[in-house]
């Protein structure tokens, strides 16, 4: 049985039965549907040599091709996707909706599977996210200094019951020249869209989401830019936490990695701090004097912060200070309970 549905059904849906992206093995690394399996109806370099041939000589050729290429893939289609089925029912979208899915759809529906098919495809479910982007506008701010420890806080929100979306997380960086350190990978700037919306989804559109302040990028990835604007408009709650908790945190946090390490992601900066401070603070790395070191890079992120805080509307702003000392947990109660 084959059923073609619209994205935000095939979304809902896909909680419950597995997705099947029909893509090839390129597609599916730049950017897919979050959760879903990679079941490649071509390669490649098969896709490309389809593609070429598409173009030379027409599609009956390029069917032809790409029938030779499938036909000995199309028992392992099946025993993969009957393995994977939820109550014999699996989801498979390509990129428009097009003969890639529908071909697979069909080879499942013939070998008893329920199959639902994704109108429009991949395409279709990524103007459809971006659209859904906007609708979650009722965002609270989480703000501070580099090293003020935001992304534990957030984390102790969460824990107490708040809904929270950890962009740095999902990004796989923690923002600064230093934020790839300890960290996978990040992904594509298209699956981060991806990764992003799934966590968003679990949410209704108007329900208070705890975020952490964040500039448009993250590393290598950029945000969406009513994402960014959401972010940019909504109230921060601002934390002032002393030099002294901070600077602690970051020995916490980075003394741990090689001095190589540390010096590589200074020199990153190293036009910003100035040629002495940038010298001085390699010195003290390489001195084990990390709190000098720390000092002097603190002295560039909170000149860089500062200034895109005084870009944000004063009435949307709170600040909240921090008695020195105070762990993460006894500042998200804090913020949580915080009455202006």
């Amino acid at each position: 049985m084959l059923d073609k549905i619209e994205s935000d059904e095939f979304l809902k849906l896909s909680d419950t039965y597995p997705v099947l992206d029909v893509r090839s093995p390129g597609e599916y690394v730049a950017g897919h549907i979050h959760g879903a399996h990679s079941m490649p109806l071509f390669s490649n370099e098969e896709r490309a040599k389809v593609g070429t041939i598409y173009k030379k000589s027409g599609k009956d050729s390029a069917v032809l091709k790409g029938l030779d290429f499938v036909g000995p893939k199309m028992s392992g289609f099946v025993k993969f996707a009957k393995r994977v089925a939820v109550d014999n029912t699996v989801m498979i979208h390509c990129w428009r909706g097009g003969m890639r899915s529908g071909s697979v759809a069909w080879l499942l529906s013939t070998a008893g599977l329920k199959v639902k098919l994704l109108t429009g495809g991949y395409k279709a479910y990524r103007h459809y996210i971006r659209r859904e982007f906007a609708k979650y506008n009722n965002l609270v701010v989480l703000g501070g200094m580099t090293g003020s420890g935001k992304t534990d806080i957030l984390d102790c929100i969460k824990a107490a019951g708040e809904k929270v979306v950890q962009l740095e997380y999902i990004a796989s960086h923690k923002g600064s020249a230093f934020g790839a350190m300890g960290q996978n990978e990040q992904p594509t700037t298209e699956q981060f869209e991806n990764d992003l919306y799934a966590s968003l989804s679990v949410f209704g559109y108007n329900d208070k989401i705890w975020v952490e302040d964040e500039s448009r990028s993250i590393g290598r990835i950029f945000m969406p830019d009513v994402v960014y604007d959401n972010i940019r408009s909504s109230l921060l709650y601002f934390v002032q936490v002393s030099k002294k908790d901070r600077i602690d945190r970051l020995m916490r946090d980075y003394t741990e990695f090689d001095n190589d390490m540390l010096i590589s992601n200074v020199e990153k900066i190293s036009k910003r701090l100035g040629p002495q401070h940038a010298k001085l603070a390699i010195e003290s790395i390489e001195t084990k004097d990390y709190r000098t070191a720390i000092d002097i890079v603190l002295s560039y992120y909170d000149k860089a912060y500062m200034y895109g805080m005084e870009k944000r509307d004063t009435n949307k702003v709170l600040r909240i200070s921090i008695d020195e000392g105070m762990n993460e947990k006894e500042i998200a109660e804090l913020l949580i309970n915080y009455k202006e």
